[in-house]
């Protein structure tokens, strides 16, 4: 069956992965056995790096260079690395976050008050 896809996602999934797999041909993976990623989420700062970089990101996209098509790979990829801590760790199943939900900020000051 074919699928007459209404926002050309199938190009779009492409997009991505070839966004991806240039971050892992980058001169910074090839210096290194690892990525910077890698020891972030290792020392237990992966929820919040990905997240504040995806925040980032999105918050970006059209202010600098304008609609910048690699602002929104970004949110993607820093999405997807999210995805794998929380729900992809084994490839034969889907696994439960480890981590506890985010806070926000505001609310934990409202909250305190």
């Amino acid at each position: 069956m074919t699928i007459d896809y209404k926002f050309n996602e199938n190009k779009i999934v492409n997009d991505i992965m070839d966004y991806i797999n240039k971050t892992y041909q980058s001169h910074y993976a090839q210096t290194k056995n690892y990525q910077a990623t890698e020891i972030i989420i290792d020392q237990g700062h992966g929820t919040g790096f990905c997240m504040g970089n995806i925040l980032k990101y999105a918050q970006r996209y059209g202010k600098k260079e304008g609609r910048n098509k690699n602002d929104l790979l970004k949110v993607i990829h820093y999405a997807v690395i999210q995805l794998s801590q929380d729900h992809y760790q084994c490839d034969s199943k889907i696994v439960e976050p480890k981590e506890p939900a985010l806070r926000s900020v505001m609310s934990e000051k409202l909250n305190n008050a």
